[in-house]
């Protein structure tokens, strides 16, 4: 595999896909980006080695733009890696706690602190395109009232107080990310592989069921499938990823799965990932 120099990912420095570049790519340098169009158009330019967007959150589900922009490209997904996510609220030095009106934060990410602002109806919840970037514009605000939700490396970045930890609403919430570059590589041996394919069928009815019966039939286990509008009205395009033990298997699978649809594109096959350690909640990469 060639040496990943620059990885972009959508958000400030700070944000939780930093982490993530971190914890995929140690020897990258992550790049911020302003959207994950911006991610994608950086990587296939060559301006960017690689690009690290979030697919998939346990509280608040698909990152649907994620997968509109990788459907739109041809690049291709090399790995991946689940974090836990701990949400924290910051304000500016002095802020208090029952004195914040407003708590900024990427939308996904207020999504996942339902329950905190449910507890504090005072608070008024207000979405910008990143968590860091929140922080950020708190730190530069210098307001009192306004909060920003965050990770704690964000919060100490921009010199911002701690005024409440654990924010989300499940102590095991965490965020899923692909590892997207230009060209697929081969990759080392691997106990369990995962493919990621686009499926887009025609409006028949059984289409889908057809589909779905390509892996039950090979006995794949589809560990996620979601659907989303495709260019023409009342149409569908399918998101689908499955686990398989050998390379063949994923290629099997999908030559099968594409004689049913009207277009299929493989985003990816690569190493899945499986918490290690003792705790299934750790980063185990």
């Amino acid at each position: 595999m060639a040496e990943l120099k620059r990885v972009g990912f959508q958000g400030a420095l700070g944000a939780f896909s930093e982490e993530a570049v971190r914890v995929l790519v140690p020897e990258g340098e992550p790049i911020p980006r302003q959207s994950f169009q911006e991610v994608v158009r950086a990587v296939e330019s060559g301006e960017d080695s690689a690009g690290v967007v979030p697919v998939e959150n346990t509280i608040a589900g698909t990152v649907a733009e994620s997968y509109e922009v990788l459907a739109e490209s041809e690049l291709v997904v090399t790995q991946e890696i689940a974090i836990p996510i701990q949400h924290c609220l910051f304000g500016v030095p002095g802020a208090r706690l029952d004195r914040v009106l407003e708590a900024r934060s990427h939308p996904v990410a207020l999504s996942q602190c339902r329950e905190f602002f449910a507890s504090r109806p005072e608070v008024r919840a207000h979405a910008v395109y990143d968590t860091a970037g929140a922080a950020e514009e708190v730190a530069a605000a210098g307001d009192l009232s306004l909060a920003a939700i965050a990770s704690k490396g964000a919060g100490k970045r921009y010199g911002l107080d701690l005024l409440q930890e654990d924010l989300q609403d499940r102590d095991d919430n965490q965020t899923r990310f692909f590892l997207i570059v230009r060209e697929a590589h081969d990759f080392g041996p691997s106990e369990l592989l995962k493919t990621a394919c686009l499926a887009e069928l025609e409006n028949r009815p059984g289409a889908l069921h057809e589909l779905l019966g390509i892996f039950a039939g090979r006995s794949l286990d589809l560990t996620h499938i979601t659907s989303r509008p495709a260019a023409s009205p009342w149409t569908y395009r399918f998101l689908l990823e499955f686990r398989h033990s050998r390379i063949n298997d994923g290629v099997m699978a999908t030559e099968a799965a594409s004689e049913l649809c009207a277009r299929l594109r493989v985003l990816g096959t690569f190493p899945a990932w499986q918490p290690k350690g003792p705790r299934a909640d750790e980063v185990a990469s």
